[in-house]
């Protein structure tokens, strides 16, 4: 019995990734005394913004993905590249009404961070820059919910540059953590992301102890 496409998209969009960033950014919404209605738009949102920069990592990474992870849907053929465009499409015009709706500086806010992330992805994945769209792209969370509300209305109080700072530090924390699974892989490939160069000169086990801790501590810094 063959999957259906819409659970293959649903692998293809890396749903688990999806599913953490919306539910954190959502519980730090009602934390900082959002209503229930505005959490769940910002749940909605990010839900929907993760899926477009799941799916375009894929896209970027099929190629890739054929030699050393056929299991995913994309890469090992379930799935067709062109089915994830139009899905990919459509979730692009379904989160700008979605960013839209927090308000015009949470919007811009949330639609560049979706922009950063997954062009980000597609320019630097194997340079030693590779940390610099997840840094951007974090840091620009605080000013999506600072500035959000409802409506389309918004509100006018920035983010605090403290919170800013501690959510691109969180950007690298993740991105170590995320990137040392496959980081035998990028070797083969020849890359030179910033995990692979950091873990070629500690070692994998010594990355991975100070990655945690340096991101506990940051998650610690946020709360």
């Amino acid at each position: 019995m063959s999957t259906p496409p819409a659970l293959l998209l649903a692998r293809a969009a890396h749903p688990r990734q999806a599913v953490l960033t919306a539910g954190a950014l959502a519980v730090a919404a009602a934390v900082a005394g959002r209503p229930l209605r505005e959490a769940a738009l910002v749940f909605a949102t990010v839900l929907v913004g993760q899926s477009v920069v799941g799916w375009a990592d894929d896209l970027t990474d099929r190629r890739r993905d054929q030699r050393h992870r056929p299991d995913k849907p994309l890469s090992g053929g379930l799935l067709d590249p062109g089915t994830v465009w139009f899905a990919m499409t459509c979730a692009l015009l379904l989160v700008v009404p979605l960013a839209v709706a927090h308000g015009p500086r949470a919007g811009v806010a949330y639609l560049a961070l979706v922009a950063v992330a997954a062009l980000g992805d597609r320019l630097l994945h194997a340079r030693v820059l590779s940390f610099v769209p997840w840094m951007v792209s974090f840091g620009l969370y605080p000013a999506f919910l600072a500035y959000g509300g409802w409506g389309g209305l918004g509100t006018t109080t920035p983010p605090t540059l403290v919170m800013v700072a501690l959510a691109a530090a969180l950007g690298l924390g993740v991105h170590l953590l995320l990137a040392l699974p496959g980081l035998v892989h990028d070797h083969e490939e020849g890359e030179k992301s910033l995990p692979l160069v950091l873990a070629l000169r500690t070692g994998t086990p010594r990355l991975l102890l100070v990655a945690s801790v340096f991101t506990g501590l940051v998650v610690a810094g946020i709360l």
